[in-house]
């Protein structure tokens, strides 16, 4: 694997980020966060457009997805969420994005995870077949950042990753996404259970074998996601985003440059495509 170019990028914010150290990181754990990138009141916006997204979804046919019971995901055009711009435009989020993926990355999904209270565990996972190019040549082509809504509780059932399994080539998985139950105690001894604060972004690759966990809170803990390849993944094929014009020229050109989306007179609401269909039922002894 190569390493980054410039190994430290000056943000218009005066903040300089590390190229190298999320390149390591995220080579070597799957994932990396900025803690405290946004303000509280930034997310609580997030938040409103999120339930309001929320409830358009689950109140029509095929809106919302299940990822295991108790367990929803939607997917969304940008415009509905306010603050768009402001986290696809995220001096972090660039430099994630450019270090990992190459200067054209582009923005191919946007949509939200939504554990209930009652969720139970997931199975041990991946959210898709390990590619070609990560396979041989030990280079990740996508990237998936996160947003909690909520300040995470280790009754609201966590977000639990095991480091280092990205590079697992997962052809003895069933659908190459889910491993065998052999191989749920090496998981969970490399399991790191993530607890994000309001404000705080997470980038990680989908391929590095996590779940979610059971939620006994009475509380959901809805988190946003935001779904980047670098050009020729081939993502953008499970999913459905689209703009309208005038949003599309209300978006300033570097935001632009890395949405390749269909602009459109009228959006129409998205029909979920991105079954995971091993999630369904949840983990049996969950």
């Amino acid at each position: 694997m190569s390493t980054p170019a410039d190994a430290l990028t000056s943000t218009s914010d005066a903040a300089v980020i590390d190229r190298v150290g999320i390149w390591e990181a995220l080579n070597r754990d799957g994932i990396i966060a900025n803690k405290g990138a946004f303000s509280r009141d930034w997310v609580q916006q997030l938040r409103e457009d999120v339930d309001t997204a929320y409830a358009e979804a689950r109140g029509r046919e095929n809106g919302a997805v299940g990822r295991g019971p108790h367990r929803w995901y939607v997917e969304i055009h940008p415009e509905a969420l306010r603050g768009f711009v402001d986290l696809a435009d995220h001096p972090w989020v660039r430099a994630v994005c450019e270090t990992m993926l190459g200067p054209d990355y582009q923005i191919v999904e946007v949509g939200f995870d939504v554990p209930e209270p009652g969720a139970i565990n997931q199975p041990w996972h991946r959210d898709f077949p390990s590619p070609q190019v990560t396979r041989q040549e030990r280079r990740l082509n996508s990237l998936a950042f996160n947003v909690t809504t909520v300040d995470t509780d280790e009754d609201m059932g966590p977000f639990e990753i095991a480091p280092t399994t990205q590079w697992e080539t997962g052809e003895d998985f069933d659908h190459e996404m889910f491993p065998d139950r052999s191989n749920y105690p090496r998981y969970e001894a490399l399991a790191v259970r993530k607890y994000p604060q309001m404000g705080d972004i997470s980038a990680r690759t989908a391929l590095t074998i996590h779940r979610g966990t059971i939620n006994h809170s009475d509380k959901s803990r809805p988190v946003l996601v935001l779904g980047v390849d670098a050009p020729g993944a081939g993502n953008d094929e499970h999913h459905d985003l689209a703009v309208t014009r005038g949003f599309w020229e209300s978006l300033p050109d570097r935001v632009r440059a890395h949405l390749s989306c269909p602009v459109v007179d009228e959006l129409t609401p998205i029909t979920q495509k991105h079954t995971i269909e091993g999630l369904v039922m949840g983990d049996a002894e969950g």
